[in-house]
């Protein structure tokens, strides 16, 4: 079986590097970015609790569609550079067409938001079935389900009323899902092989780095539309916020996560894999939107308590952040007493934020918030001296 696997797998491409994240993979992630402050619009201009869930609901599908293209790229190193910047490009459109319907997804461009979803699987389908068809009848039947029936069924949500497209959209998602966990171990032999952590690493460092860029361009604007010195001091605590959310995951993340990967790899954990690549990160990307919404709340009134959706973003973002590096941690093999040194106070300050900013002024909250990640950094700094790197 394994000789038949490697006879039909394609040869690497020639004219590109698979290890490293190519331009037009990072021109598709703006788009993406774009997607994520479309979404979280609703929770920047009114801050509610059903407005924060509808953004955590909706940025869940579209990180699923993020993840699986990206994790396609990365197990077909044979796509030549051209090949790939046509697919990046097919799918840009894809993407481009959710977040133009994202503020209105659940309203007048449910339609687009479900279209453009249906595009983007058909784009999967075409790259699986280029890798796989030829592998045997159970390969075709699980590439046609997962990519061929859910384009299928977001397709007919587009003429059924709601709230039934929306319940075909989540039966969509809940089949990918599905079949993913029950079917990981059945790729391992094919898949893992050309698995390439560096790649997976870079991309998913690259992504961080631009939600992070998209959360000081909102904390900017939101400065430009409310110029006072309240504000500006907002402005100035929430751009520490971020600054030591990049240091927690660029110091200490990025690194891991390649080394994590590659000892998973070399382990064939595939189920650890599969949990640190589609599940996990989610909560990474979602906390740091959550901040930023909560941020750019304390810009716009500053001389006013943030409002309970804004301080559970604040706090809670904060929390599920740290609490989804721990869980990662933990999942590449780092020893639990190393991680809980630095997860524990990290999730209990966090919470603490989050508390308190239902009580004080929002520029107190941010401050809080700052000194909170002050200490959490400095708490990581030790555990970091005190435990030799991987």
């Amino acid at each position: 079986m394994t000789e038949d696997l490697e006879a039909s797998r394609p040869a690497p491409a020639a004219d590109r590097d698979p290890s490293r994240a190519h331009w037009m993979e990072l021109f598709f992630d703006l788009i993406f970015v774009a997607l994520v402050g479309q979404l979280a619009h609703g929770i920047h201009d009114h801050p509610t609790i059903p407005a924060l869930l509808l953004f955590t609901a909706l940025f869940a599908s579209v990180w699923w569609s993020w993840v699986n293209l990206t994790f396609t790229v990365n197990v077909m190193p044979w796509l030549t550079r051209r090949q790939l910047s046509g697919v990046m490009i097919a799918a840009m459109f894809a993407v481009g067409a959710i977040a133009v319907a994202a503020p209105e997804a659940t309203g007048d461009r449910a339609w687009l938001f479900a279209a453009g979803n249906a595009m983007l699987r058909i784009v999967l389908l075409g790259l699986w079935a280029a890798q796989a068809w030829g592998v045997g009848t159970a390969s075709r039947v699980r590439l046609l389900v997962y990519n061929g029936v859910t384009a299928l069924i977001w397709a007919v949500s587009i003429v059924v009323p709601p709230p039934w497209n929306f319940v075909l959209w989540g039966c969509a998602i809940l089949v990918e899902v599905t079949l993913l966990v029950v079917s990981t171990g059945r790729w391992a032999d094919r898949l893992l092989p050309i698995f390439n952590a560096e790649h997976l690493a870079e991309r998913f460092g690259l992504l961080v780095v631009i939600v992070l860029g998209e959360s000081v361009l909102t904390g900017v604007a939101a400065l430009n539309e409310s110029w006072t010195p309240a504000s500006g001091l907002a402005a100035i605590l929430g751009l520490a916020v971020i600054a030591m959310l990049a240091w927690s995951f660029f110091i200490y993340g990025t690194d891991e996560m390649h080394a994590g990967l590659e000892r998973l790899r070399e382990a064939a954990d595939v189920r650890a894999i599969r949990d640190t690549v589609a599940f996990l990160p989610f909560l990474v990307v979602v906390g740091v939107t959550a901040i930023s919404a909560a941020i750019g709340s304390a810009i716009h009134h500053p001389d006013e308590p943030l409002p309970e959706a804004s301080a559970i973003a604040l706090g809670g973002g904060l929390a599920i952040f740290y609490l989804a590096n721990a869980i990662v941690s933990l999942r590449f093999g780092r020893e639990p007493r190393d991680v809980l040194r630095w997860a524990v106070p990290a999730l209990l300050l966090s919470l603490a934020v989050g508390a308190a900013a239902l009580v004080v002024g929002s520029v107190a909250a941010i401050a809080l918030a700052v000194g909170a990640l002050v200490v959490i950094v400095g708490l990581a700094e030790i555990a970091s001296r005190r435990t030799p790197r991987a």
